[in-house]
């Protein structure tokens, strides 16, 4: 959601100096080394990076670590030096906003005071205490660190399984009789009414469920445990309310309290001396019942093999991050870190529920946990599709049974409920994005046009949760109003200007699918006039605000526009890094602005399919990059909030490639490095880490469409292997530097041949072909030609030795538009895709 606006200072030295973290150069080469030595599963544990760093697998369901006290400990635990209140199983990472999951928590003693069990303190906040800063260790699949009172817990994770263990310090291993309690809470205090456990006194299981609410969305949902132990015979168990315990009562069943806030309670079992191997506690999860939360655990731990299951979670990560494989000669082991470990963060959400679906009876896959697709269609989606395609086509088959259940494509989605809508109906952009890359295997893409054409046709009575609001306005004036009348439907009437540029891309990824599945030429006509429609609100003679006490020069920007048409006014600066009125508000408050979680200066850019025209409307490619230049050394954009990815990147549309490559540089490490508080923002679930890793590899997407911006890896040399094909594509550098000194494409050749266009398609990963790219310490006239340009709906115009495809009329762009991308779907190599002829 990329609402955290945090700079840490070391990120801010970095931007202002240019310079890079020194560490030692790596000693080995690319055929040596583990990529898992490489994953830090702390950066971005402080000061609002908001990731999980605890044990998971890759998109797994229990996700186990140590909950702390921080208020940016929306994953769970931070490295700030906090307390930490218990041990849980359920977390997402990096979402921002209130905290999410952390149910069912448990928390140690080595014993109870006066050997009572009512000397122990229950509630969280009477409980929680510090853990040893230096203790702590995360490695995939692992997390474990120390208490300050003296006990050592780390754990490793299944599927639906997490494995804690308890070890008590050796002076009392022989003496004490240590408690653990599981707690009927989670991070956000939401639970409802009814939660429920019950303990056998026999075995020491513990069976429970409550009712929670989601952290940013609408609705509830049930979640369900099961506890077993091991290590040490049982003395006692029960359950505990409030402050108090009884080993006389087994079950429990709490109301939320009369004064809003949940009334602690749980049970707790009690140990004879465990010796030094500790307590093994298995906790498996389900949002189905108690009883599959069981099998889970039964089926996927059965031992309680600690060694085997980290083991086995190792080797899983493993796999996963494998295909990407980088030349280490020479280069920094920093830079070895921040690349893997933003691979390992896009694999952490969403995460993969299939058969724990309790709202629905399908054979399709489920995933939850999409926070939320507007930050994660840009690049992480898009990234998964290059290194998971096998997962990607996974969650785009759970999108699409979603909409045959529920009626809607959802935007965001956690613990079974909707989440909110940021803008635009996003997941129509990611079925572009899986559709026009062919990706198929069990994909039913009419269902999936279907949910698409909806998105844009149906309003939804709640467009807060799904859908697009709106749409009356969207078809009769081609904009989304401020302050539009809208009786169909139900939503904050804000963020008018972001809406309708989002729409407008929303209708660009629509006439893509419509165009590829043949036999919808109105469609494809229709959704790409929809497409143009952010041009109706762009007002040319609007100036673009004072920066530093100064008008910043340009003229010409989107606008709110009224009903009957005439035009709105909101600052563009409202709502950027350096507006500094505590009143801007730009998020989904009633009161809001309309722009979503940026300004118009950014939002001003956000064409991705028509940047020549946008350009054309800036003044033609020299201005473009002035423009470009202001947004980025004035920091009126964030790195830390997802719209401003592409910003990085969009030079190569004027023609200027070599100066996406230098902010690209900056960037990484500026505001990405390998502290705990390495990441500008919240990492969104991996957004942030894709960011990095695509920024690194030299290829960066325009999601949505079939085209990667080429600019040179962060390495001599970067492999890709298709899982799906097996066939590994390359992209070299000649005259590399590990200082970034060369860091310009002078020449490039794929498969061998003269290669001068500043982007490629996806048959490059698919077909495994090999991009050499040979570097220079100054800009070049490498892919500044017209024809050398991205794809683009409109007309590049004002380069001087060309005019584009030569169309003067929206018909004919669109029907160039419309046989181009059929070429496209119907060669192998789409060499012709979206062809600029010479004008």
């Amino acid at each position: 959601m990329g609402i955290n606006r945090h700079f840490s200072l070391l990120a801010l030295v970095f931007s202002l100096s240019g310079t890079r973290a020194q560490n030692s150069t790596n000693p080995t080469n690319s055929t040596s080394y583990d990529v898992l030595d490489y994953v830090d599963q702390l950066i971005g544990s402080a000061k609002g990076g908001n990731v999980f760093p605890g044990a998971t697998l890759p998109y797994g369901m229990a996700k186990a670590v140590a909950d702390t006290d921080s208020g940016s400990n929306q994953g769970g635990f931070t490295t700030e030096g906090d307390n930490v209140s218990g041990f849980s199983s359920l977390h997402d990472s990096g979402t921002g906003g209130s905290p999410s999951l952390g149910n069912f928590a448990l928390f140690p003693y080595a014993s109870c005071p006066g050997d009572d069990v009512n000397g122990c303190k229950y509630p969280k906040a009477a409980r929680k205490i510090k853990y040893v800063e230096n203790s702590v260790k995360a490695s995939p699949g692992y997390f474990g660190l120390q208490l300050s009172s003296g006990v050592h817990v780390d754990m490793t994770t299944a599927q639906h399984t997490s494995l804690f263990r308890f070890k008590f310090p050796s002076e009392l291993a022989d003496s004490s009789s240590p408690l653990l309690l599981m707690d009927l809470t989670d991070l956000q205090d939401s639970r409802q009414d009814n939660g429920t456990v019950t303990v056998d006194e026999a075995t020491g299981r513990m069976t429970g469920n409550a009712r929670f609410l989601p952290s940013f969305g609408i609705g509830n949902f049930v979640l369900y445990f099961c506890a077993d132990f091991q290590g040490a015979p049982i003395r006692d168990n029960g359950i505990f309310v409030n402050t108090r315990a009884s080993a006389d009562v087994k079950n429990l069943t709490l109301a939320r309290s009369i004064n809003g806030y949940p009334l602690p309670g749980g049970a707790f079992v009690r140990f004879k001396s465990p010796g030094s191997d500790g307590i093994l506690a298995r906790v498996g999860v389900s949002y189905k019942s108690s009883k599959q939360a069981c099998s889970n655990a039964e089926s996927e731990i059965p031992s309680f093999d600690f060694a085997a299951t980290q083991k086995t979670a190792n080797s899983m990560w493993r796999d996963k991050i494998n295909p990407i494989r980088v030349s280490t000669d020479g280069i920094d082991s920093s830079i070895l870190t921040n690349f893997y470990s933003g691979i390992y963060r896009t694999m952490v959400n969403p995460q993969d529920y299939t058969g724990e679906n309790p709202l629905w009876e399908s054979s399709e896959p489920y995933f939850d946990s999409f926070y939320c697709i507007w930050d994660l269609f840009r690049s992480q989606m898009p990234f998964l599709t290059v290194l998971d395609p096998v997962t990607i086509t996974r969650q785009v088959r759970s999108l699409i049974d979603t909409y045959r259940h529920l009626g809607w494509l959802p935007d965001c989605r956690m613990s079974l409920c909707k989440g909110y809508t940021q803008g635009g109906s996003n997941a129509d952009n990611v079925l572009a994005d899986a559709y026009i890359k062919g990706l198929s295997d069990g994909i039913d893409w009419e269902t999936g046009y279907q949910a698409v054409v909806k998105d844009a046709e149906v309003e939804p009575y709640f467009w807060s949760v799904e859908g697009r609001g709106g749409l009356d306005s969207w078809k009769s004036v081609g904009y989304i109003p401020v302050e539009d009348f809208d009786y169909k439907g139900t939503g904050t009437m804000t963020r008018s200007v972001s809406r309708t540029l989002e729409y407008s891309y929303n209708d660009f990824a629509i006439s893509q699918i419509a165009a590829g599945l043949g036999g919808r030429d109105s469609h494809v006509e229709k959704y790409t006039s929809r497409s143009g429609n952010w041009q109706n609100i762009f007002k040319p003679d609007q100036k673009g605000g004072n920066v530093g006490g100064k008008d910043s020069g340009f003229t010409g920007f989107p606008q709110p526009r009224y009903l009957n048409k005439t035009f709105g006014f909101q600052d563009p600066l409202t709502c950027s890094n350096i507006d500094t009125n505590p009143n801007s508000v730009c998020s989904l408050q009633r009161t809001a602005g309309e722009t979503f979680e940026s300004s118009i200066w950014e939002y001003s850019f956000f064409v991705p399919h028509d940047q020549a025209t946008l350009i054309t409307k800036f003044g033609g490619p020299d201005a473009f990059v002035k423009r470009l230049d202001y947004l980025h050394d004035n920091k009126i954009t964030y790195i830390g909030n997802e719209p401003a990815f592409l910003t990085v990147f969009q030079y190569h549309y004027a023609g200027r490639p070599a100066l996406s490559a230098k902010r690209s540089h900056f960037y990484i490490p500026a505001f990405f490095n390998i502290t705990h508080d390495g990441l500008p923002g919240n990492d969104d679930s991996g957004a942030m880490g894709s960011f990095v890793a695509f920024s690194m590899i030299g290829l960066f997407p325009n999601p949505g469409q079939n085209v990667y911006l080429i600019t040179p890896p962060f390495f001599e040399r970067a492999t890709i292997t298709s899982p799906v094909t097996n066939k590994s594509a390359t992209i070299r550098n000649i005259n590399f530097d590990p200082s970034y000194k060369n860091i310009y494409i002078q020449s490039a050749t794929l498969d061998g041949e003269p290669y001068t266009k500043n982007w490629i398609d996806h048959s490059f990963f698919t077909e495994g072909k090999e991009l050499v790219l040979t570097l220079g310490s100054a800009e070049s006239s490498w892919g500044t030609q017209v024809a050398d340009l991205p794809p683009s709906l409109g007309t590049y115009q004002g380069y001087g030795n060309s005019t584009g495809n030569g169309t003067t009329t929206p018909e004919k762009r669109a029907q160039v538009f419309e046989d181009a991308l059929i070429s496209r779907l119907t060669e192998k190599t789409g060499a012709n895709y979206w062809a600029h002829e010479e004008g």
